[in-house]
C-alpha cells in the first residue's frame, strides 16, 4: 500500500510544481520536456535551416464556428503547437485556479475573451487600427479609440484590429521572431478590397532541447520590449535559436500569443443620413422647405443638383461642398445667407457649377471665386447695393444674369462691371433704382430688362455697342417720347420686340428700330398715332399693342397704319375712347386678331373691317377677293354701344367664322 501512497503523493507534487508559477528557468524547461513527452510532441534535434514550416490559422469571432476552426488544431502531423495552454481534463480548462467546462466563454481583462476548447484556453483580444486624425476618443462600451468628429458615425458592432498585441508569454526579442511560418498575407489587391476581417494565429515550434541558458526576462523589459515591437512583423530567426520554446508568463491564465498580419480595414465613414423634409432622386437632393440652418454634409460625388429652396440657411463655409464637387446646379432662394456669411472660397471647388440661385436672400455684394463655368446666376430679390468692376471678374461663360429687386443704380454699378461678361446674353435688370440705361452693356447681350426702374430718357449713346440686341424691356419707368434720342435705336439690325407699357408717353414714339416687329405701349397717355410712323421698318410691324390709352377717332389718321398694312398680325386698341372702327383696318391683308372692345363705338360699317367689293369683272374674281381678305379669326366689339340688330350683313363678311365675332354684352346710355 505504500507503492501506491507514494506514488499518488509524486503525481500531487508533480502536478503542483507545474502549476506553480515562483520557480527557476531550468525547472520549466525540464517541465516542458516532460509536458512535451507526454503530448508525443518530443522529438530528436534537426539541423539548423532543417525545421519545418509553422503554421497560421486564420481566427474567426468566437462563436459556433470556432469549434471546427481550432479542431483542425489536433492532428498538426509532425509539427509542434506554440499554444501555452494549461492541459484539461475531459475536455475542461483551468483558469486562475477555476474550473472552465468545454466550450465556456469569460472574459480575464477587458476587451479580452477566451475559450475553453477541448481542454484548451484560446483567447481573443479586440485589436485596434492606427488612426490618422489629430484627436481620438473611446465611445462607451468599445475597446478602440475613434475619431472624435466621427465617433458617433462608426459602427460600434464592427471592430477593428490593432497591430500585435500580447496577452501572455515572454516577449521575444525582433530577432527572435519568425515570419516564415505564416500563411501569406502580403498586402494584395484582394487585401485592399475583399480582405476578411481575421487574425493569424502564428504557431512556432517548441524543442526540448535547448542549448545554452536564456535568462528571462523582467516584466518590465517585456513591457518596453513590447512597445518596440507594436506595428512591426516578425524577423526571421536563424540556427538553432528557431527551436527556443517561449514560456508562459505568470500573470496571464495561459493565454496564448496573437499575430495581426492581417489588418481589417475600416469600414468607410457613411455621411449622416439627409435631414427630415429632404429627398432624392438619381443625381438630385431636394431639401424644400425642411427647416435647414446651414447646408447638410451630403458626401456624394455623383450628385449634380442641390435645391434648398425655402430654409433658414445664413452661412456658406469654404467646406460646404467639399464632399459634393460636381454640382451643377445649386438653388439657395428663400433663405438667409448675408455676405459675410458666405466663405471667400465657398464655390471655388465647383468646376463645374453651371447655375446658382441665390434669390430671397440678404446679400449685399454678389458672392466673391465664382466658378468661370457659371452660366446661370440669380440673385433677385436681395439688398446688392453695387457692382465694382471685380464683381463679375472671370465669368467668361455666364449667359444669364438676374440682379431684379436690389438697390442697383448707375452711381453703384461700375461701367466696366459687365465688361467681364463676354458671353452674356440675358440680362435682368429690374425693380432697381436706374435713371438711365446702364453704361457698358456686353456687345453679345440679346436679352435687357429694366421693368420698374426710374429711367427717364433713352440716350442715343445707349446700345452703340450691343449690335445683337434682340428684346428691350422698359415697362414702368418715366420715359417721355421726346426723350428717346432718334439715334437711340432706329439703326439696331436685330431689335425686335420694344415694351415701352406704363411710362409717360403721349405719342407713339418715333425713330423706332428699323427691325421692329412687336411694339408694346399698354397703360401710357397715348392720343395719338402718328402718320408713317411705321412706314420706314422692314420686313414691318407685325404685333401692336395700345391697350389702355387715351386714342380717339382724331388721333388715328388714315396713314398711321401706313407701312404696317402688311405686316400686322394683332392690333389691340381695347380700353380707349374710339368712337368708331379706325381707318385702315380693312387694310390689314395678314390680320388675324383685332380688339376694339371696351371703347365707345356704336356702329360698324361694312366697309371699315371687311373690304367692299366693287369692280369685279366676274363672280370668280369675287369669290377670290374674299378668300383673301378672310384672315381675321378673333374680333372683340364687346362693351361699347353697339346696336347689334342695326348691323349690316356685310360689315363682318369677310371672318368665316361668326363665333370669332364678340359682340355681347353692349353697354347702354
Amino acid at each position: 500500500m505504500q507503492a501506491p501512497s507514494l506514488l499518488c503523493y509524486l503525481l500531487l507534487l508533480s502536478l503542483c510544481s507545474e502549476l506553480c508559477p515562483a520557480e527557476g528557468s531550468a525547472g520549466r524547461r525540464q517541465r516542458r520536456r516532460r509536458r512535451m513527452m507526454h503530448r508525443g510532441l518530443g522529438r530528436s534535434p534537426r539541423a539548423p535551416g532543417m525545421e519545418p514550416p509553422g503554421r497560421s490559422i486564420p481566427l474567426i469571432n468566437i462563436d459556433d464556428s470556432v469549434v471546427g476552426v481550432f479542431d483542425s488544431l489536433v492532428g498538426l502531423g509532425e509539427h509542434e503547437s506554440t499554444y501555452s495552454v494549461l492541459p484539461g481534463k475531459k475536455g475542461q480548462c483551468t483558469a486562475k485556479g477555476m474550473i472552465m467546462f468545454d466550450k465556456a466563454v469569460w472574459s480575464p481583462k477587458p476587451c479580452v475573451t477566451c475559450l475553453c476548447s477541448k481542454g484548451e484556453v484560446i483567447c481573443d483580444t479586440a485589436m485596434c487600427h492606427p488612426l490618422k486624425c489629430p484627436q481620438t476618443i473611446i465611445p462607451a462600451g468599445e475597446c478602440c479609440p475613434v475619431c472624435s468628429e466621427t465617433a458617433s458615425l462608426l459602427d460600434s458592432s464592427i471592430i477593428s484590429l490593432d497591430d500585435i498585441s500580447e496577452l501572455s508569454g515572454d516577449s521575444p526579442d525582433s530577432k527572435d521572431l519568425n515570419t516564415t511560418n505564416v500563411l501569406p498575407s502580403a498586402p494584395t489587391q484582394m487585401e485592399k478590397h475583399e480582405l476578411l476581417p481575421t487574425e493569424v494565429i502564428e504557431i512556432r515550434d517548441k524543442d526540448s532541447r535547448k542549448k545554452g541558458k536564456r535568462k528571462r526576462k523582467s516584466k518590465k523589459d517585456r513591457q518596453r520590449h513590447k512597445g518596440r515591437r507594436r506595428g512591426k512583423l516578425p524577423v526571421p530567426r536563424t540556427g538553432a535559436a528557431r527551436d527556443e520554446q517561449y514560456e508562459s508568463d505568470e500573470d496571464d491564465d495561459g493565454a496564448f500569443r496573437i499575430s495581426s498580419h492581417f489588418t481589417v480595414p475600416v469600414p468607410p465613414i457613411e455621411a449622416p443620413p439627409l435631414p427630415s423634409g429632404c429627398s432624392t432622386s438619381d443625381t438630385t437632393v431636394s431639401c424644400i422647405n425642411a427647416k435647414l440652418t446651414q447646408i447638410p454634409p451630403i458626401s456624394d460625388p455623383d450628385l449634380t443638383s442641390l435645391d434648398l429652396t425655402g430654409n433658414s440657411i445664413t452661412t456658406i463655409s469654404d467646406e460646404a461642398f467639399n464632399g459634393t464637387p460636381n454640382l451643377e446646379w445649386i438653388d439657395l432662394s428663400k433663405n438667409n445667407i448675408t455676405s459675410p456669411g458666405i466663405g471667400p472660397k465657398a464655390f471655388k471647388i465647383l468646376k463645374k457649377l453651371k447655375r446658382l440661385y441665390l434669390d430671397g436672400n440678404m446679400l449685399v455684394l454678389i458672392p466673391s471665386e465664382l466658378p468661370s463655368t457659371l452660366e446661370e446666376i440669380k440673385i433677385n430679390d436681395n439688398q446688392l447695393h453695387a457692382i465694382d468692376e471685380d464683381g463679375l471678374k472671370d465669368l467668361k461663360n455666364l449667359v444669364t444674369l438676374e440682379l431684379e429687386g436690389n438697390k442697383l443704380s448707375e452711381a453703384n454699378v461700375s461701367p466696366l462691371a459687365f465688361y467681364p461678361l463676354k458671353s452674356l446674353s440675358y440680362l435682368r435688370l429690374g425693380r432697381n433704382k436706374f435713371r438711365i440705361i446702364p453704361q457698358g452693356l456686353p456687345a453679345t447681350l440679346e436679352e435687357l430688362y429694366l421693368e420698374h426702374n426710374e429711367i427717364e430718357e433713352v440716350s442715343e449713346i445707349c446700345f452703340n455697342h450691343t449690335r445683337n440686341i434682340n428684346i428691350i424691356g422698359l415697362k414702368h419707368n418715366k420715359i417721355e417720347e421726346h426723350r428717346i434720342a432718334p439715334l437711340a435705336w432706329i439703326n439696331q439690325e436685330n431689335l425686335e420686340s420694344i415694351d415701352l407699357s406704363y411710362n409717360k408717353l403721349y405719342h407713339v414714339p418715333s425713330y423706332l428700330p428699323k427691325s421692329l416687329l412687336h411694339l408694346v405701349l399698354i397703360g401710357n397717355q397715348i392720343e395719338r398715332i402718328p402718320g408713317y410712323v411705321f412706314g420706314h421698318m422692314r420686313p414691318g410691324l407685325e404685333y401692336l399693342y395700345l391697350s389702355f390709352n387715351k386714342l380717339t377717332d382724331d388721333g388715328i389718321d388714315p396713314v398711321s397704319f401706313f407701312g404696317a398694312y402688311h405686316s400686322l398680325r394683332e392690333l389691340f386698341l381695347d380700353h380707349n375712347e374710339l368712337k368708331a372702327v379706325p381707318f385702315g383696318i380693312d387694310e390689314m391683308r395678314k390680320l388675324r386678331f383685332l380688339r376694339l372692345n371696351n371703347n365707345k363705338i356704336r356702329t360698324v360699317p361694312p366697309e371699315r373691317i371687311c373690304r367692299t367689293q366693287t369692280n369685279h369683272e366676274d363672280e370668280h374674281d369675287h369669290s377670290e377677293e374674299e378668300n383673301e381678305d378672310s384672315h381675321l379669326e378673333h374680333v372683340h366689339l364687346e362693351n361699347n354701344y353697339i346696336n347689334t340688330r342695326q348691323l349690316s350683313p356685310h360689315s363682318f363678311s369677310c371672318i368665316r367664322s361668326y363665333c370669332s365675332v364678340v359682340l355681347k354684352p353692349q353697354k347702354t346710355k
